[in-house]
């Protein structure tokens, strides 16, 4: 960052750390020991399609790579819309594989970010349950910014948040992942493949 940027308050975007999802794993032992939230061993990534043959040939290759386990008795990936027309890949493991969980979502991320598709590339997340399965809960992976935050859509239908159980989960898990800082970057996703 240079002088004129000091001076004129212009700050450099953050850069994706995809790395950041290999986090997830120790965040939810934290999640489960605090709060009683376990895996449920759903997680998805959301993009922006582009229409033309490249991304729909990168797009069969994501689906062909999460894909390779189900003559062995995985489970293939989903893709669906959003009503906002963006798409979104669901990967599906059994709740105690949440680091196959996590790799399968950073493949999808860095497929399409190698492929020059990084742009189109929005959010992931990891659902969460508590012991109850009463209370749905995910951690939303902010492509752009590099960052976390807790998600957690009241249960009974609506489009109303647990506003308090997402500050107490993000003050527990500090140490465990990078949290966005600012508030209003805390989208709601609501009807999310996954949560």
């Amino acid at each position: 960052m240079g002088i004129l940027d000091t001076l004129f308050g212009r700050t450099k975007p953050v850069r994706p750390d995809l790395d950041q999802l290999f986090g997830v794993p120790s965040a939810a032992l934290t999640l489960e020991a605090a709060a009683g939230f376990r895996p449920t061993g759903l997680g998805s990534v959301c993009f922006a399609s582009v229409e033309g043959g490249a991304f729909d040939e990168v797009e069969r290759q994501v689906r062909a790579l999460l894909d390779a386990d189900t003559e062995r008795g995985g489970v293939p990936v989903e893709a669906s819309k959003d009503s906002y027309g963006y798409s979104w890949l669901l990967a599906r493991h059994a709740p105690d594989e949440l680091p196959e969980l996590v790799n399968d979502l950073h493949a999808v991320n860095s497929e399409l970010e190698a492929h020059g598709f990084g742009p189109q590339l929005l959010c992931s997340l990891v659902g969460f349950r508590d012991a109850e399965g009463q209370r749905p809960l995910a951690l939303v992976y902010l492509y752009k910014r590099g960052t976390f935050y807790p998600f957690a859509p009241l249960p009974g239908g609506g489009e109303k948040r647990d506003n308090p159980l997402e500050l107490e989960v993000n003050a527990m898990l500090g140490n465990d992942l990078r949290l966005e800082k600012d508030l209003t970057r805390w989208f709601p996703v609501w009807g999310a493949p996954g949560l």
